[in-house]
């Protein structure tokens, strides 16, 4: 029998019976699966399984004191997240066998997947971005006014990775309606929190961001959702963010095959003394809620409903697909739609026609959210934004913390809210600081569980202002091949307003590049009003019949001082202005006409997509072709300062000998 000391733990406060119990059938549900999985795992009818036994009472507590309608972002061990949300049970194990009925067409496993459904985001390996897109669909939320909270689940070791810092510092400064949830768990893997942190509450983590927070115990079903229902209520009409810790404990490894060896036998017995579900069903038994003839009714329903399920989905047939299928789905399918432009037209430099784009698509899309660094008043440093607060207000153009990984995160969850995002890489340089959410987070998200991410990254880049190694890189070949990215790189003030502006409307991630050195050096006739021009078609600038000249960005315009410069060359000159998608077909028509190719790009060579470019020539045009493919590219070496040394490393100076010593092979 449960003894007085067990039962003092829980407070009734008003909860009824009815919500006591259906608590209870919540967390036994899970417990129950786990140890079913546990056997099949042993069987070798499902692959892997993270354990969550001992910390039911947290997801069960968090998820039930939601409502259905707000969104919750859980982690390996949140199996009482999906359950509490109510999805069907076969759709679970089929996701676990990786079959259809699952919610990644087999593409990802165990609960690496989201379902808009059921407003679930799916967890990445990586941790930490969750964080930041629980503050961007916070953010919308707000913007929205719809009084809703979201939740957000890590582990007591992610919080030891920078985007828990950037992301609780970005909700923090906007007072976004998010939950942070930490599962104190004691163990990140074979780590102990003894190697994890050195303050003794994660906690008081909160206080460093002028954030409320609480320590909660997570063995505690009843202090767990009281407390939850107390908080998101509360910041559902007073909008702002909350830091919980919830003390639990591992019983399981980290996942199965990594066993619990590492840790103390006497560690282990006294949580398993704490015990979430028998001290909860301990207290129901002695409050005269429960009998061992209920709780076995409940049991033999659930062992019922297990097997139904299980049978479903062991019934289903393996996941068959078609790489037409796999590769159709790493975007979402969009069909451009062109909006041509008026015949007024102003001659304007390259930065106005940036500025312009974006301004008429703030006007045309009324859920589009501008961030970045400084670009508020200040209208970020190159002035893209100058005065855009004043058309749109501060809650659309937001300044944004120095914190690059949290904010491309957060766009992509204003995506998963419904909304669209331009986020502001203030150097392109800086994006390494953001590269794990785009290759990871943005890129794979369709693919992986149908959701789309509709962000564009405006990346300022390139040489030849005198800029040096942080400031001038062009860095595009970082992103053109990770499948699931778009990347636009325009030459023109013409191509690049059309083109942003279809970026802009294109649902999937596009990495828009905008040469610093074009920004008010080039000049172009550009149409007042809002138009637009279609991602991957090459532009033809030049036709000639003896060469063909491939290149994008201001190496564009090396390319034209040089025919300039030299009458006599018959060229074809391509301007790319979309790297991925790529326009093979205007490349391999024209380099079937003249029979010679050469690329040229600001980029280095070894890797770049020059390389690419050169293959897809050689493999599709060969017997075409009367010379090897050429390509011209600055040196290996990092961005210097000194004007005269980046002059040196660029290629520009040696493009015109290396064109006429193509045209003479």
């Amino acid at each position: 029998m449960p003894t007085t000391e067990q039962t003092m733990l829980y407070k009734k406060g008003n909860l009824t019976n009815e919500t006591l119990i259906s608590l209870y059938k919540k967390m036994l549900k899970p417990r129950m699966i786990e140890e079913k999985m546990l056997i099949l795992l042993r069987q070798g009818k499902i692959s892997k399984w993270f354990g969550g036994i001992g910390q039911e009472a947290i997801a069960i507590g968090v998820t039930f004191a939601l409502t259905k309608d707000e969104y919750i972002l859980p982690m390996h061990r949140n199996l009482g997240v999906f359950t509490t949300r109510e999805i069907p049970l076969y759709r679970l194990f089929s996701q676990w066998q990786g079959k259809a009925n699952g919610f990644t067409k087999g593409r990802d496993r165990s609960f690496h997947f989201g379902t808009q459904e059921f407003n679930i985001v799916g967890m990445i390996s990586h941790l930490g971005p969750q964080l930041g897109v629980a503050s961007g669909i916070a953010l919308a939320n707000k913007l929205k006014e719809n009084k809703h909270a979201c939740a957000v689940f890590t582990g007591e070791g992610g919080t030891s990775e920078g985007d828990f810092h950037e992301a609780l510092n970005v909700a923090s400064v906007w007072s976004l309606p998010v939950l942070f949830c930490i599962e104190n768990n004691g163990y990140g893997l074979s780590t102990p929190t003894s190697e994890q942190y050195n303050c003794e509450d994660l906690a008081d983590r909160g206080k460093g961001y002028g954030m409320e927070s609480h320590i909660i115990d997570g063995n505690n079903i009843l202090e767990v959702y009281t407390k939850v229902s107390e908080l998101a209520e509360s910041i559902r009409e007073n909008p702002r963010p909350i830091l919980l810790e919830f003390k639990t404990f591992r019983m399981r490894g980290h996942e199965e095959a990594s066993g619990t060896k590492y840790v103390p036998q006497e560690l282990m017995d006294e949580w398993a003394a704490k015990d979430p579900l028998d001290m909860y069903r301990n207290f129901l038994l002695f409050e005269g809620l429960l009998t061992s003839q209920i709780d076995q009714v409940y049991k033999t329903q659930i062992t019922d409903e297990i097997n139904e399920n299980l049978q479903l989905a062991f019934e289903e047939e393996k996941i068959t697909s078609t790489k037409s299928n796999e590769l159709n789905d790493v975007y979402q399918n969009y069909t451009y739609q062109e909006v041509n432009p008026n015949n007024k037209e102003e001659n304007i430099r390259f930065v106005d026609a940036v500025s312009e784009g974006l301004k008429q698509s703030m006007e045309k899309h009324d859920d589009l959210i501008i961030m970045g660094q400084d670009v508020a008043e200040y209208g970020g440093v190159f002035k893209i934004t100058d005065k855009f607060i004043d058309f749109f207000g501060k809650e659309r153009v937001r300044n944004t913390p120095i914190c690059e990984s949290a904010i491309v995160a957060a766009a992509y969850g204003l995506s998963v809210n419904g909304m669209k995002a331009v986020m502001e890489m203030q150097f392109a340089d800086f994006v390494s600081s953001g590269f794990n959410p785009i290759v990871n987070l943005l890129a794979k998200s369709h693919y992986r569980w149908n959701q789309n991410a509709d962000v564009v990254v405006r990346m300022p880049c390139g040489a030849g202002v005198g800029a040096g190694p942080f400031h001038s890189q062009t860095n595009e070949a970082w992103f053109t091949k990770t499948p699931g990215l778009k990347v636009v790189y325009p030459a023109f003030p013409y191509d690049a307003k059309g083109l942003l502006a279809a970026a802009i409307n294109d649902p999937n991630p596009v990495l828009f590049f905008e040469h610093k050195a074009l920004y008010r050096s080039v000049y172009q006739d550009v149409p007042t009003d809002y138009y637009t021009l279609p991602l991957g078609k090459a532009s033809v600038l030049k036709e000639g019949t003896d060469i063909t000249i491939i290149s994008y960005g201001a190496a564009v315009h090396w390319a034209l001082d040089t025919l300039g410069k030299n009458p006599e060359v018959s060229a074809d000159l391509i301007d790319l202005r979309s790297l991925q998608p790529l326009d093979t077909e205007a490349i391999y028509a024209s380099v079937k006409k003249t029979g010679k190719a050469i690329i040229l790009q600001e980029d280095s060579l070894f890797g770049s997509i020059s390389s690419d470019l050169s293959a897809m020539i050689m493999e599709n045009c060969f017997e075409y072709l009367d010379a090897p493919v050429k390509r011209l590219a600055s040196m290996e070496t990092p961005i210097p300062f000194d004007q005269s040394l980046e002059q040196q490393y660029l290629a520009k100076n040696e493009f015109e000998a290396a064109l006429m010593d193509l045209l003479a092979y």
